[in-house]
Formats: structure tokens, sequence, C-alpha cells
């Protein structure tokens, strides 16, 4: 498993997996006040939102890569004669996944905060809601990529399957930076819930696609 993970890591490194979504989130942390105003005050307030929005799109990009060009060349049949489970297969596509872009979004969100005139005390909670977070927006990403793996037009169609799942990690994530009770933990199990499911639902789909 780490071997496949590390696999994971290499095609994200060689492929601009990490630095195609940090430059994503990072341009839309640059360009949101351009669009707003210099008002500081209501930067702040929706800073939260607005990053929360940008990390979402930003696990996005990458989805295409993560199943199909390992369906298309075989690899994955070569990896379940070897006695890998499907599910393995998609967990470990799933943790390479975020390792690939989580540690390096948490650190550009320092960068985008404040760009967005994010306080320093609310700074905190939105790295601790990402930090949450986004191992589930990398399960939901590679459920997806599998989902729409070998699909005509599969880069559209993982937007139009991921973003309606990710909605609840979207609320709460945003609810968290401003405050709301409870938004943490709800936040958490949502992510915990993904995590959890995501590699038994990618691993169907890897499965239903090779038969």
């Amino acid at each position: 498993m780490i071997a496949l993970v590390w696999r994971e890591l290499r095609r994200a490194w060689s492929s601009g997996g990490l630095v195609l979504p940090i430059a994503f989130f990072l341009l839309v942390a640059i360009l949101f006040p351009f669009a707003i105003g210099p008002d500081g005050r209501l930067l702040a307030r929706i800073g939260g939102g607005v990053i929360w929005a940008a990390a979402l799109l930003a696990a996005l990009l990458p989805v295409e890569r993560l199943v199909t060009p390992d369906a298309e060349s075989g690899v994955l049949d070569q990896l379940v004669v070897r006695g890998y489970s499907d599910a393995g297969i998609a967990a470990a596509k799933m943790l390479g996944h975020w390792l690939g872009f989580g540690p390096a979004l948490l650190a550009a969100t320092c960068v985008a905060a404040a760009l967005l005139h994010v306080p320093g005390a609310a700074l905190g909670t939105i790295l601790l809601g990402l930090a949450i977070g986004t191992p589930g927006l990398a399960a939901l990403g590679v459920a997806t990529a599998a989902l729409v793996a070998g699909l005509r037009g599969a880069g559209a169609l993982a937007g139009l399957v991921m973003l309606p799942f990710a909605v609840p990690l979207l609320i709460f994530g945003a609810g968290a930076t401003g405050g709301e009770p409870g938004a943490i933990k709800l936040l958490a199990a949502i992510s915990l819930v993904l995590v959890a499911g995501c590699p038994f639902v990618a691993g169907a789909a890897m499965r239903m696609g090779r038969g």
C-alpha cells in the first residue's frame, strides 16, 4: 500500500497535480478582492467561504488523472491480478491524492487569508476546518474519478457528480469559520463518512469498468 501511495504522489507531482490546484486556489484569492472591491470588512466576513469554495474547485482539477489513465493502460487489472483489492487501490489513491494537494493547500491558505483580510483569530479555525474537510474532498474526488472513468466528457461530468456531494462539506466548513456552534463536529462527521465509504464506492465502480 505504501508503494501505491508513493506512486500516486510521484504521478501527482510529475503531472502538475500539486502546482495547478494550488495556483488555481491562489488565483481565486487574488482575483476575488478585485471583483468585490477594497472593503476589508466585507472581505473578512466572506473570506472563509471564498477559501472553502476555492479549495473545493482546486480539489476537482486533478480528478481526470486519478483513475482513467490507470484504467486505460491496464494498471488496475495488473494490481488486481497481484492480489490488491479494488477498495484498497481506491484507498491508496485517496491518500496519495490528499497528500499531493492537502498540506500544500493548508500552507497556501495562509497567503489567501492575508489577501482576503481574514483576521488571525479566524485563520486557525479555517485551517482546522480544511485539515478535517480536505480528506473528505480527496475521497470524493477518487470516487468521482472512478465513476466517470472512460466516459466522454469526463471532466465536465466529474464536476456535475462531485459538486452536489461536496456541498455539505462546503456548508459546514464555511459555517465553522463564521463561528457556527457544532459546525466543526458536523464537518468531521461528514468527512469521516466520505473517507470510510468512498473507497468502496470507487472500488465497485472500477470493478464494473473492468466488466
